[in-house]
């Protein structure tokens, strides 16, 4: 007997309350799959299970493995060995070429040498000591000490944070007093100490020797150039400077004079204050690796670069010790270089 329209009505308002369970699976039966074809699908996954992994794999990873671990302890003891190999030569060089503060022993050691830079450049680093100040300090009187000693007129200091252009009259006493223990007071001779933007801190004796000391920073490098690039834009767009007079060698006068020329002395007049030259011939770099971090670089497009390398501590972030016998390497390592500016 067909179901009424009243009785579908009904049924849907029921929900399917009012079905019996055989009418419930008569409804669902068309959507529900086939009992064979579940067991089908069944045999076909198992069959697509992946097989155990073979013994020759697991010996084929072992073996990287093992020569993974054989190659870091081989290179491990090689780098160790150069490290240890390194050190003793350092120190065998300490022993034999110590200056023992006499200037007659620190001019034979560089009196073999074909040539000897006539500014030389030094990158320092401020370490996380109490005294690294006072450290960093007594370095670079040292390191002026052995220019003067070597016939080295000019010396340049950069160190990243410019913390020795805060106390550069305490550094001009620090400087004038070790070329006192070296020389003597009676030989002692002159100094002029430099900074960007800085008065210049001079110091005249009678005796015709003289350094001139350069200290940079960070703030002389990339904050230079823009602060001058800003300068000849607004120059050009006050029509006080034409584009086509913003040249190279603009960029490069004006770059000089800012590390090459001395503003005024100490007592207000630029007298006793000699001209830098303004590249570097050498730079040596006291740290583990050659680092520049932030040096300049416009100033070492010809510059001979040497790094002293701290080979027996490994690739650490922290500066080497000032030591002679670094200053002395890169010495020789400036007179056997081959300078060949581009060709």
């Amino acid at each position: 007997m067909p179901t009424s329209r009243r009785d579908i009505r009904a049924q849907f308002r029921s929900k399917g309350e009012n079905l019996s369970p055989a009418d419930r699976e008569a409804l669902l039966k068309p959507y529900l799959p086939d009992p064979a074809d579940l067991s089908t699908s069944r045999s076909r996954r198992h069959r697509k299970l992946p097989r155990k992994t073979p013994i020759r794999t697991f010996i084929k990873s072992q073996i990287h493995h093992l020569a993974y671990a054989l190659t870091h302890i081989i290179f491990g003891i090689v780098v160790r060995l150069i490290q240890a190999y390194h050190a003793v030569v350092d120190r065998i060089l300490a022993i034999v070429y110590h200056h023992h503060r006499t200037p007659e022993l620190i001019r034979k050691d560089v009196r073999g040498l074909k040539r000897i830079p006539e500014h030389l450049s030094v990158v320092l680093t401020l370490r996380t000591e109490d005294d690294s100040l006072a450290v960093l300090m007594d370095e670079v009187a040292e390191l002026a000490a052995w220019c003067t000693c070597s016939g080295i007129g000019q010396l340049s200091v950069y160190e990243k944070s410019g913390i020795l252009k805060s106390c550069i009259p305490a550094l001009h006493q620090i400087i004038s007093t070790k070329l006192a223990s070296y020389h003597g007071p009676s030989q002692q001779p002159s100094l002029n100490l430099y900074a960007p933007h800085h008065p210049v801190q001079s110091s005249t004796t009678e005796n015709e020797t003289s350094l001139s000391l350069l200290l940079l920073s960070s703030t002389d490098g990339r904050e230079t150039l823009v602060d001058l690039t800003k300068t000849l834009a607004e120059m050009s767009q006050n029509g006080k400077l034409s584009p086509e007079d913003i040249t190279p060698e603009l960029v490069d006068a004006e770059i000089t004079e800012i590390t090459s020329y001395p503003s005024r002395s100490n007592d207000g007049s630029s007298a006793g204050a000699s001209l830098l030259k303004a590249e570097p011939d050498l730079l040596l770099v006291f740290g583990p690796f050659l680092k520049l971090d932030g040096y300049p670089p416009w100033q070492i497009r010809l510059t001979e670069m040497y790094c002293t390398g701290d080979r027996s501590h490994g690739l650490t972030g922290y500066g080497e010790a000032v030591e002679y016998q670094g200053f002395m390497r890169g010495l020789w390592h400036y007179a056997g270089a081959q300078m060949r500016f581009g060709r």
